[in-house]
Protein backbone atom coordinates (compact mmCIF):
# COMPACT_ATOMS: atom_id res chain seq x y z
CA UNK A 1 0.00 0.00 0.00
CA UNK A 2 1.43 3.07 -1.19
CA UNK A 3 0.78 5.85 1.40
CA UNK A 4 0.93 9.57 -0.25
CA UNK A 5 4.30 11.52 0.60
CA UNK A 6 4.50 15.12 0.97
CA UNK A 7 7.93 16.09 -0.06
CA UNK A 8 8.74 19.78 0.83
CA UNK A 9 12.10 20.53 -0.49
CA UNK A 10 13.40 24.18 0.63
CA UNK A 11 16.83 26.24 -0.64
CA UNK A 12 17.79 28.66 2.08
CA UNK A 13 18.31 32.16 1.39
CA UNK A 14 21.77 33.42 0.57
CA UNK A 15 22.55 37.02 1.57
CA UNK A 16 26.19 38.36 1.15
CA UNK A 17 26.72 41.59 3.12
CA UNK A 18 29.28 43.86 2.23
CA UNK A 19 30.66 46.70 4.65
CA UNK A 20 33.30 49.48 4.62
CA UNK A 21 34.05 50.03 8.48
CA UNK A 22 33.43 54.17 9.30
CA UNK A 23 36.94 56.12 9.32
CA UNK A 24 37.29 58.42 12.50
CA UNK A 25 40.33 60.81 12.72
CA UNK A 26 40.62 63.01 15.61
CA UNK A 27 43.77 64.96 16.06
CA UNK A 28 44.52 67.61 18.99
CA UNK A 29 46.37 70.75 17.96
CA UNK A 30 49.22 71.86 20.75
CA UNK A 31 47.94 74.93 22.42
CA UNK A 32 50.02 77.83 21.74
CA UNK A 33 51.27 79.49 24.80
CA UNK A 34 53.38 82.46 25.62
CA UNK A 35 54.42 82.76 28.84
CA UNK A 36 56.92 86.06 30.10
CA UNK A 37 57.71 86.11 33.94
CA UNK A 38 58.78 89.61 34.59
CA UNK A 39 62.03 90.31 37.35
CA UNK A 40 60.30 91.19 40.90
CA UNK A 41 61.40 94.62 42.26
CA UNK A 42 63.88 94.87 44.40
CA UNK A 43 64.58 97.34 46.77
CA UNK A 44 67.56 97.38 49.25
CA UNK A 45 68.43 100.02 51.42
CA UNK A 46 71.40 100.23 53.96
CA UNK A 47 72.46 102.42 56.71
CA UNK A 48 76.29 101.82 57.10
CA UNK A 49 77.83 101.12 60.38
CA UNK A 50 79.93 103.26 61.76
CA UNK A 51 83.33 102.55 64.00
CA UNK A 52 84.83 104.71 66.11
CA UNK A 53 88.35 103.81 67.47
CA UNK A 54 90.61 106.30 69.60
CA UNK A 55 93.82 105.28 69.75
CA UNK A 56 94.90 108.50 71.32
CA UNK A 57 95.81 107.42 75.05
CA UNK A 58 97.64 104.32 73.07
CA UNK A 59 99.72 106.37 70.88
CA UNK A 60 100.82 108.51 73.71
CA UNK A 61 101.98 105.77 75.62
CA UNK A 62 104.33 104.75 72.49
CA UNK A 63 104.89 108.79 72.08
CA UNK A 64 102.95 109.31 68.89
CA UNK A 65 101.72 111.83 70.11
CA UNK A 66 99.38 114.22 67.93
CA UNK A 67 100.52 117.99 67.27
CA UNK A 68 98.51 119.43 69.74
CA UNK A 69 99.99 117.44 72.24
CA UNK A 70 103.87 117.41 71.72
CA UNK A 71 103.53 121.47 71.07
CA UNK A 72 101.67 121.73 74.71
CA UNK A 73 104.41 119.29 76.78
CA UNK A 74 107.40 121.13 74.46
CA UNK A 75 106.17 124.65 75.73
CA UNK A 76 105.86 123.04 79.06
CA UNK A 77 109.41 121.53 79.04
CA UNK A 78 110.28 124.96 77.97
CA UNK A 79 109.02 126.50 80.55
CA UNK A 80 110.59 124.60 82.89
CA UNK A 81 114.08 124.27 81.38
CA UNK A 82 113.93 127.55 81.30
CA UNK A 83 113.16 127.96 85.34
CA UNK A 84 115.81 125.24 86.05
CA UNK A 85 118.28 127.04 83.95
CA UNK A 86 118.32 130.63 85.43
CA UNK A 87 118.08 128.97 89.02
CA UNK A 88 121.39 127.11 88.31
CA UNK A 89 122.83 130.31 86.83
CA UNK A 90 121.82 131.73 90.06
CA UNK A 91 123.19 129.46 92.08
CA UNK A 92 126.18 129.49 90.47
CA UNK A 93 126.32 133.20 90.65
CA UNK A 94 126.41 132.87 94.18
CA UNK A 95 128.70 130.61 94.07
CA UNK A 96 131.16 132.90 92.06
CA UNK A 97 130.34 135.48 94.86
CA UNK A 98 131.94 133.82 97.24
CA UNK A 99 134.50 132.62 95.66
CA UNK A 100 136.92 134.82 98.16
CA UNK A 101 136.01 131.96 100.89
CA UNK A 102 137.86 130.12 99.32
CA UNK A 103 137.82 126.66 97.49
CA UNK A 104 137.92 126.32 93.68
CA UNK A 105 134.33 127.52 93.02
CA UNK A 106 135.44 127.86 88.85
CA UNK A 107 136.78 124.28 89.34
CA UNK A 108 133.89 122.82 90.46
CA UNK A 109 131.84 124.41 88.02
CA UNK A 110 133.57 123.35 85.12
CA UNK A 111 133.31 119.63 86.87
CA UNK A 112 129.59 120.08 87.18
CA UNK A 113 128.92 121.42 83.69
CA UNK A 114 131.95 119.46 81.97
CA UNK A 115 130.45 115.97 82.81
CA UNK A 116 126.90 115.43 82.21
CA UNK A 117 124.29 113.23 83.78
CA UNK A 118 124.57 109.53 81.53
CA UNK A 119 121.87 109.41 79.26
CA UNK A 120 118.90 107.22 80.21
CA UNK A 121 118.27 103.70 77.95
CA UNK A 122 115.95 104.40 75.17
CA UNK A 123 113.94 100.68 76.29
CA UNK A 124 110.05 101.82 76.85
CA UNK A 125 107.09 99.16 76.94
CA UNK A 126 104.55 99.12 74.19
CA UNK A 127 101.35 100.35 75.39
CA UNK A 128 98.11 98.57 76.73
CA UNK A 129 96.03 97.88 74.42
CA UNK A 130 93.00 97.96 76.28
CA UNK A 131 93.07 102.14 76.15
CA UNK A 132 91.94 101.75 72.94
CA UNK A 133 88.63 103.10 73.56
CA UNK A 134 86.03 101.93 70.39
CA UNK A 135 82.66 102.38 69.70
CA UNK A 136 80.05 100.38 67.41
CA UNK A 137 76.84 101.55 65.84
CA UNK A 138 75.86 98.91 63.72
CA UNK A 139 74.17 99.06 60.44
CA UNK A 140 71.14 98.02 58.84
CA UNK A 141 69.91 96.58 55.34
CA UNK A 142 66.35 96.78 54.51
CA UNK A 143 65.26 94.33 51.37
CA UNK A 144 61.76 94.71 49.94
CA UNK A 145 60.83 92.28 47.16
CA UNK A 146 57.86 92.74 45.07
CA UNK A 147 56.91 89.71 42.98
CA UNK A 148 55.82 89.95 39.57
CA UNK A 149 52.46 87.94 38.13
CA UNK A 150 53.86 85.94 35.16
CA UNK A 151 52.09 87.13 31.67
CA UNK A 152 50.73 84.04 30.37
CA UNK A 153 49.13 83.95 26.72
CA UNK A 154 47.21 80.99 25.90
CA UNK A 155 45.84 79.97 22.12
CA UNK A 156 43.75 76.80 22.92
CA UNK A 157 43.30 75.17 19.48
CA UNK A 158 39.87 73.06 18.60
CA UNK A 159 40.45 69.29 17.53
CA UNK A 160 40.19 68.47 14.04
CA UNK A 161 37.90 65.87 13.53
CA UNK A 162 36.84 63.82 10.58
CA UNK A 163 34.60 61.31 10.45
CA UNK A 164 33.88 59.12 7.15
CA UNK A 165 30.87 56.86 8.12
CA UNK A 166 31.00 53.11 6.98
CA UNK A 167 28.33 51.32 4.62
CA UNK A 168 26.58 47.94 4.73
CA UNK A 169 25.13 46.98 1.40
CA UNK A 170 23.83 43.71 1.20
CA UNK A 171 22.68 41.18 -2.09
CA UNK A 172 21.21 38.52 -2.09
CA UNK A 173 22.93 35.60 -3.72
CA UNK A 174 20.20 33.01 -4.05
CA UNK A 175 16.62 33.75 -3.19
CA UNK A 176 15.01 31.05 -0.31
CA UNK A 177 12.44 28.69 -2.17
CA UNK A 178 9.99 25.63 -0.97
CA UNK A 179 8.51 23.27 -3.08
CA UNK A 180 5.72 21.05 -1.65
CA UNK A 181 4.87 18.01 -3.74
CA UNK A 182 2.50 15.21 -3.03
CA UNK A 183 3.16 11.99 -4.42
CA UNK A 184 0.83 9.26 -4.30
Amino acid sequence: MNFPQLQIQTTPGILTMNTVKGVQEIEQPRAIMEQEQPAAILEISTTRPRLSVDTTAVREDIDMKSVFRRTEEYAQLGRQSALEGVGRRASEGQQLLKIENGGNAIADLAKQNGNPAPAQLGIRFVANRSKIQMSITPGTTTIKATPQKPILNVQVNKPIHTYTPGTVSGTMEQYPSIQIDWKG
